[in-house]
């Protein structure tokens, strides 16, 4: 659970590396591409950078990219699906450099979104900075599910409950299992050297899931509009690090 400070070096540039395929991923977001093409771009930049894509194969998924537009959550495959003008979209993707794991993932809007949608983005964002915040020496598991779950409920949204961060590494799950909602002070203390991966997942509506169409990703069970930000973090002695960052 704990990283040596290799590891964490290695995992430092695999984060910046992952950071800059995600920008220049989420700049060909636009109407009228397909989430095909993303994924095509996703593999193509990762495998140029000298990195192998993390999610490829993983349980059964046959791509590079997790897309996932409007209700759907997390983990939806690629398809011949063409984005629309007012769709929001979430790109969730992973490498593997030197032999580690990262992860993250992004909501935009395609083209003009509606004020709703928008403010579910922004308020999504702003949750994932609380909970990264709470990544500090002494802190605990808690901390950060209740920074996120307090916040996004106080703006009237949900926070799913069955999907969760996870801690990450030499493998893409390890543990510990890092909830979006809990009480303070309350599980796993944190310590210095651990890599977790924080990923508020946040409903317009109702938090409960069902299987997506494709039989493999999550969507709202009620139809809502879902919205998804992940970084992989360090746990440092002076707080938190995003390695997930250009």
């Amino acid at each position: 659970m704990i990283k040596t400070q290799r590891e964490i070096a290695l995992m430092r540039e695999g984060g910046k590396m992952l950071a800059v395929i995600m920008g220049d991923l989420l700049r060909e977001v636009k109407p009228g591409v397909s989430t095909n093409f993303l994924d095509e771009q996703a593999e193509l930049k990762i495998r140029k950078a000298g990195a192998v894509p993390a999610f490829q194969g993983y349980e059964g998924f046959p791509k590079t990219l997790c897309a996932s537009v409007n209700e759907e959550i997390v983990h939806v495959i690629p398809s011949k699906r063409i984005l629309k003008e007012g769709d929001i979209v979430t790109l969730d993707l992973g490498l593997i450099w030197e032999g580690r794991y990262l992860d993250m993932a992004r909501t935009v809007p395609v083209g003009k979104a509606s004020k709703e949608a928008l403010a579910l983005i922004q308020v999504t964002q702003r949750s994932l900075d609380l909970g990264i915040e709470q990544a500090r020496p002494g802190k605990t598991l808690g901390d950060i599910g209740s920074a996120v779950q307090k916040y996004v409920e106080s703006k009237g949204y949900g926070v799913v409950r069955d999907l969760c961060g996870h801690g990450i590494g030499k493998q893409l799950h390890e543990e510990p299992k890092v909830l979006n909602y809990g009480e303070q002070g309350k599980g796993l203390v944190l310590k210095e050297g651990m890599v977790i991966c924080i990923e508020p997942m946040v409903t317009e509506g109702d938090w409960h899931l069902k299987k997506a169409s494709d039989g493999y990703g999550f969507q709202t069970k009620d139809g809502s509009l879902s919205c998804h930000f992940e970084d992989t973090i360090v746990i440092t002695s002076k707080g938190p690090e995003v390695l997930t960052k250009s």
